[in-house]
């Protein structure tokens, strides 16, 4: 009997993926170092609330932003390289499936069986198979800014919430230890989400985002209690 082998592929998450990761490590870093710099120098409950909220806030619209800005530009960049295939195509059919030829050849197949290949796969979609093998341009990896904006918004909300929460009903005495043991375990669980989806290690992944994570928290609580001596 013939072995079932497991072809499962991530490269199609990776739009996604980055965005929501970035968003919720962000989110969750972030928030929780706010919340701890802030509980450093201040001793109102109140203020730290405020100030983790406005955080929680205004980083899920610039992560939003910045993903859409960054990602439209990608997208725009990939547009015009197809039009500039599409008119090379209409311009010179031959000298692009030349061209297509010779990376058959340079992957490793025989001029004949590239030239068959080439020209099959020409008739089928000339623009996008030009796009996948010249420019390196496919469904799943393509540019979608609205996704990518979305996902980073919605994940830096989910990952900075929680913090907020603890820093309501947390004992004003034990807020910081608080939200740091629960940013180092959501941190660990994300690392080890992110990497399981990536198909990636789960151990290095996981221990990486929380050691950046602890960074963070610790130089933003010592700066917080320098600004507490000053004022």
């Amino acid at each position: 009997m013939t072995d079932i082998i497991d072809h499962t592929h991530f490269t199609e998450r990776t739009g996604w993926l980055r965005a929501a990761v970035l968003g919720a490590n962000d989110g969750l870093i972030s928030t929780s170092s706010i919340i701890i710099g802030v509980a450093a120098a201040a001793n109102s409950t109140s203020q730290i609330l405020v100030a983790g909220t406005a955080g929680l806030v205004a980083g899920a619209m610039s992560m939003a932003a910045g993903e859409y800005v960054s990602v439209s530009s990608q997208a725009d960049t990939e547009k015009a390289d197809l039009k500039r295939e599409t008119s090379a195509l209409a311009a010179n059919p031959q000298g692009e499936l030349t061209e297509l030829i010779s990376l058959f050849v340079a992957r490793g197949m025989t001029e004949q069986t590239a030239r068959i290949a080439a020209l099959e796969m020409t008739s089928f979609d000339a623009l996008a198979t030009h796009a996948r093998e010249d420019i390196g341009i496919s469904d799943a990896l393509s540019a979608r800014p609205f996704q990518a904006a979305i996902a980073s918004a919605v994940a830096f909300l989910a990952g900075g919430f929680p913090p907020v929460l603890i820093a309501l009903i947390a004992a004003e005495q034990a807020l910081s230890w608080a939200v740091v043991g629960v940013a180092l375990s959501m941190l660990l669980a994300l690392g080890a989400i992110g990497a399981r989806l990536g198909g990636a290690a789960v151990a290095p992944a996981a221990l990486r985002v929380a050691f950046w994570g602890i960074v963070a928290m610790g130089i933003t609580h010592l700066i917080g209690i320098q600004i507490g001596v000053w004022f």
